[in-house]
């Protein structure tokens, strides 16, 4: 299945069950095998930092976290099928990981975060096997315990909620050695499974307006959010240069 360029990242094109049992595939074959959920800020990090560029062609599966990337996929003509929230996709895994007998993994946030996190998914997700948590605010030289402690615990699923671009970063350079058939990234989704933060009614999720939700509620984001006008701007001068190339004689 042929990946759709957006801005110089590649994307998946699968909507959330696709993304699903493309991943089921992954946890039954051979590993490891990386997922990354991309959404604006990642693509417009990408097109100015080589290192993000290599991970997201590394990766096994990249996933539209985002409407933006949505439109933008659409925009230029190469439409992706949906949005795949982070969120909504680790959810997914775990309701999969409770019914095959995986082994799931947590690691990230503040003390406790994971933990509790993961006491929230096993009540959700009734069988669910926690295989262990670990926080994530490690120094660089803790490295090699962390990666001990995910090896020993053996799980299938290791999700890492370190926050983008650090638990890209941090997977992409471990994958080899964590002894996990699929890793991927989710971001702060702990903290919203753990009431910590909260996120968008569906009404705004259905309007594609989680990342307005969640700047109301902390307007620290804006500089972060400027990613989003920065790339809707370079995908229509993508797109009237290619309307350009098409109508040039």
């Amino acid at each position: 299945m042929s990946r759709i360029d957006v801005l110089g990242v590649e994307f998946d094109p699968v909507d959330l069950r696709g993304a699903v049992e493309r991943i089921v595939a992954f946890a039954g074959g051979c590993g490891p095998k990386f997922v990354i959920t991309a959404n604006v800020e990642m693509v417009m990090l990408a097109r100015r930092t080589p290192e993000i560029r290599a991970i997201l062609r590394r990766a096994d599966l990249v996933v539209a976290d985002g409407v933006g990337v949505v439109w933008g996929s659409r925009t230029l003509g190469r439409a992706l099928p949906g949005r795949v929230p982070g969120i909504d996709l680790a959810d997914r895994l775990c309701a999969e990981a409770a019914r095959r007998g995986w082994r799931v993994y947590l690691l990230g946030g503040r003390p406790g975060v994971a933990a509790g996190a993961a006491a929230r998914l096993a009540a959700g997700h009734p069988g669910l096997i926690v295989a262990g948590t670990a926080e994530g605010y490690f120094a660089a030289g803790s490295d090699a315990d962390v990666i001990r402690a995910v090896r020993d615990a053996a799980p299938t699923l290791l999700l890492a909620g370190l926050g983008a671009p650090r638990q890209e970063r941090w997977l992409a350079r471990h994958l080899g050695v964590l002894g996990a058939p699929v890793v991927m990234g989710i971001g702060g989704a702990m903290d919203v499974w753990t009431g910590r933060a909260r996120r968008a009614p569906r009404l705004w999720q259905s309007l594609g307006l989680e990342w307005c939700y969640r700047l109301t509620l902390e307007p620290r984001r804006f500089g972060r959010q400027l990613a989003i006008p920065h790339f809707m701007a370079v995908v229509y001068t993508e797109r009237l240069r290619t309307i350009g190339r098409t109508h040039s004689p």
